[in-house]
């Protein structure tokens, strides 16, 4: 008998950035996933997107689309913009920019959208390791979470942090922030952006507790998480090469969400 062929599970992916092209590089021969549509700002600007993509500006044109995925890495605006109705579209909407999620109303239209929709508001690890541990660790009480980003100077220039540390000075570590995953991230979308997914996965936004640090040694990006609860205790390190388009990001970002994607239709989702 012969065997089953099933259709190329069908994806739209909102932003033409470093981390969405690094994407589709790396999903490049996959013959069971087809990049349907490139959700943009502006046409003029979109230069060397896949093959058979449609280049929408539109959130109403993923709509008649028959999706399977839409993967947001377009920044937190894009989350509001092209959530909702990526929700409606198709079965799952994969988000990269998590600090949208700290405007709360938007989180709960997102959440009240896909229970409507029976769709799923997937949030990746990111940059992040072991977050299937903590959230797993979260169905009993935590005492505490703390999450600390150590980056090189560089990667902070840009963001408020110039104000707060003489970045071309150091000549060690410093650690400019110390607050919640809400602030951070708010303050911080670009570099703090995985601060949501640590507190999402743990006890929240406004109890999880974030370190920024500007290291002039450092030659990678790096999270600690450190978390004590009635599990026990869970102390992790991940060091990420920099996005080379991008080195407030990390190369992980963009594996993450390849993951995700291929989870969708993997035999083994792992």
């Amino acid at each position: 008998m012969a065997g089953r062929s099933r259709r190329p599970l069908r994806v739209a992916i909102i932003g033409w950035g470093a981390i969405s092209r690094r994407v589709v590089a790396l999903l490049s021969g996959a013959q069971d996933i087809a990049i349907i549509a490139i959700g943009v700002r502006s046409l003029p600007r979109a230069q060397d997107v896949p093959a058979g993509a449609a280049l929408i500006t539109d959130p109403g044109e993923l709509a008649g689309l028959e999706l399977d995925l839409v993967v947001e890495a377009a920044g937190r605006e894009a989350v509001a913009l092209w959530g909702e109705v990526a929700l409606r579209a198709a079965p799952a909407f994969a988000i990269a920019s998590a600090s949208a999620l700290t405007d709360t109303a938007l989180l709960e239209r997102l959440l009240a959208t896909a229970e409507a929709s029976r769709s799923q508001l997937i949030l990746p690890p990111g940059a992040l390791a072991g977050i299937d541990a903590l959230a797993a660790a979260s169905a009993l009480p935590l005492d505490e979470v703390l999450h600390s980003i150590v980056k090189p100077p560089g990667a902070w220039r840009g963001t408020p942090a110039e104000e707060m540390v003489a970045l071309d000075e150091l000549r060690g570590p410093v650690t400019f922030f110390s607050g919640s995953a809400r602030e951070a991230a708010s303050r911080f979308p670009q570099n703090a952006n995985v601060a949501v997914i640590s507190a999402l996965a743990g006890i929240g936004l406004d109890r999880t507790r974030i370190e920024l640090v500007a290291d002039p040694d450092a030659a990678a990006n790096c999270h600690r998480l450190s978390v004590d609860g009635a599990f026990g205790r869970l102390r992790l390190m991940i060091e990420n090469r920099p996005l080379a388009d991008n080195p407030k990001s990390s190369d992980m970002a963009a594996l993450s969400l390849v993951r995700a994607i291929r989870n969708r239709i993997a035999p083994l989702a792992r």
